[in-house]
């Protein structure tokens, strides 16, 4: 069988291993099987005869200026979509697994017009976020809107990524309910019974709606003693860790800072995939790490920590805690989001959605160290 997956990256970042490792899955099963992707051209080089790349640097940079100035998100890259959907003609795959279609670099409504077209495709869609059924963004439930359930108008969130000067979510909506359904062979897949819910009551309730949970390399992601504290002068501190991609308020980045005047010097707070500006703007007392894309590395940070902390209060999935858990981590998140169910099946704590209960807990787990 022929497969091939889209995605904005390829075997970098959650979305971008994920797919690589269905991709080594299901090529080991004797399937044929390509990853298009559209962000970043480093692909690592194990996964390189996987990759497939979608347009260019270029064209992501005027879909980004769509996006920007008429809130064109997903709706650019005429040029590029339609060279690489010549390609897929061309590869002609039984199976078409879909992951993240945001991220600049390919046309949805031209994509999804190339599917229908091949009603013997078997079509799977992977959904890591809300981006999908919204009409701008990729989340809501920080800002507790429930436009999307009707028709997406007045987006509260139009400078939140994919950020725009202007709001066109009603037209947006418009456009991504028509291109999106009507595909008479799709399964919706969500990595949580949190999103499966969302998904369901979306104009996306109209597919089979099934919950796969992200998996993990468990080669890789196992207890990997290292040299981290030694490196960074942490022998006798209790080490609490978050990691993100892209840190922001709604990923917990400001309960950290808060975190650094609630808990004495005994602790060290250490972030992991800050942006250089983050970096500088530090508060005194957080070891600042910039993103990296190396899982064995990430392997050996998880395991050093007495703690790890997921703070985001919107979460899909939380490929983190999954990945601290393995390294033999505690994991400590915030109810009402997907991590509440990861701890509730691999064990941690959940807590309510305050810096206080946070502190509490991090103060628990620790005492026992």
């Amino acid at each position: 069988m022929k497969i091939l997956m889209i995605n904005a990256v390829c075997g970098i970042g959650s979305t971008g291993r994920i797919c690589t490792d269905l991709a080594q899955k299901f090529s080991a099963e004797g399937h044929e099987v390509k990853i298009a992707y559209g962000r970043i051209k480093e692909v690592p080089e194990q996964f390189r005869h996987f990759a497939h790349l979608i347009g260019g640097d270029m064209e992501v940079k005027l879909h980004g200026l769509k996006t920007r100035f008429l809130d064109g998100h997903g709706f650019g890259s005429r040029a590029a979509t339609r060279a690489f959907l010549r390609w897929a003609e061309d590869f002609a795959p039984d199976m078409v697994w879909l992951h993240n279609l945001h991220g600049y670099y390919i046309n949805v409504e031209m994509l999804f017009s190339w599917i229908k077209k091949h009603p013997e495709m078997q079509v799977k869609w992977t959904l890591h976020d809300c981006w999908a059924f919204t009409g701008h963004c990729s989340h809501f439930a920080f800002v507790g809107c429930e436009k999307w359930k009707t028709h997406c108008a007045a987006c509260p969130q139009k400078d939140r990524y994919p950020a725009s000067f202007i709001d066109r979510s009603k037209s947006n909506f418009r456009r991504k309910k028509a291109a999106f359904t009507g595909v008479g062979n799709m399964t919706i897949l969500t990595p949580s019974h949190w999103l499966a819910d969302l998904a369901r009551q979306s104009f996306l309730g109209c597919y089979p709606v099934e919950v796969m949970y992200n998996t993990i390399n468990e080669e890789i992601f196992k207890p990997t003693p290292g040299d981290f504290r030694q490196r960074h002068h942490l022998e006798d501190k209790k080490m609490v860790l978050g990691v993100a991609s892209n840190w922001d308020d709604r990923k917990g980045l400001l309960d950290f800072y808060a975190l650094r005047d609630m808990l004495d010097d005994s602790y060290a707070i250490v972030l992991v995939g800050l942006t250089e500006k983050q970096l500088t703007e530090l508060p005194q007392g957080i070891l600042g790490i910039k993103r990296t894309n190396s899982p064995q590395e990430l392997a050996e940070i998880y395991t050093a920590a007495d703690v790890f902390v997921n703070s985001s209060r919107e979460e899909s999935f939380g490929m983190t805690t999954i990945e601290a858990k393995a390294c033999g981590t505690e994991a400590i998140v915030y109810k009402n989001t997907a991590c509440e169910e990861i701890v509730s099946k691999l064990g941690g704590i959940a807590v309510e959605q305050n810096v206080e209960a946070l502190c509490e807990a991090i103060r628990r787990v620790t005492a026992h160290e």
